[in-house]
């Protein structure tokens, strides 16, 4: 009896730990990767849909934070909104997506989980459809880096990662990523979500 109830109560010492991701389409590709990787360590979840835009994040994000008591959460924002408009301007502003990051940061503090904030992948070169601009997403990751910062939140620097090697991992004017490429970004995000529930 007791090495049964020993087995059982290394069962729930091990047990996977609940992950959110929230992103839009960049992780919704690496995330069935991630969780192969962390299976047995991690529940991962990506929360319905696509995140979109930060203005989108902020009036979402208590619907896909739910109930759980989630141990980590990875979260990015950016692509969407650096998109051109048809007005010309971005879908959501520069300072707006600094304040937009800064309310959505306060608020996944207050819920107790590690959090980590993925940089924005690149913007190659080419005619995009959506239209975005080669080096909007520098800036719009300095933004988010600045808040990052103030709030001690830990950074996966995916844009790092796949920059030197975006001819091999994304597929031709096109934000997007093969599948072995998102399978190299999925590699880094399980290490860092790993690294968070070692600690």
């Amino acid at each position: 009896m007791r090495i049964l109830l020993g087995l059982l109560a290394m069962g729930l010492a091990f047990a996977a730990e609940p992950v959110l991701v929230i992103g839009d389409s960049i992780s919704i590709g690496y995330t069935p990767i991630v969780t192969t990787l962390l299976a047995g360590k991690a529940d991962v979840k990506h929360h319905e849909g696509n995140a979109a835009h930060t203005n989108n994040g902020v009036a979402k994000l208590e619907e896909w934070l739910g109930t759980t008591k989630w141990k980590v959460i990875t979260f990015n924002f950016g692509l969407h909104d650096l998109k051109i408009m048809e007005n010309g301007e971005h879908q959501v502003g520069l300072a707006q997506y600094e304040k937009n990051m800064d309310a959505i940061a306060t608020r996944l503090k207050k819920t107790g989980a590690r959090l980590l904030f993925v940089t924005t992948t690149p913007v190659p070169e080419g005619k995009l459809n959506p239209l975005r601009k080669p080096g909007d997403e520098v800036l719009f990751n300095e933004a988010a880096l600045s808040v990052m910062k103030s709030h001690k939140i830990p950074v996966v620097d995916l844009y790092g990662f796949a920059k030197p090697r975006l001819a091999q991992i994304q597929t031709p004017a096109n934000v997007h990523f093969t599948k072995e490429g998102s399978a190299m970004l999925a590699e880094v995000v399980a290490k860092a979500i790993e690294e968070q529930l070692s600690k």
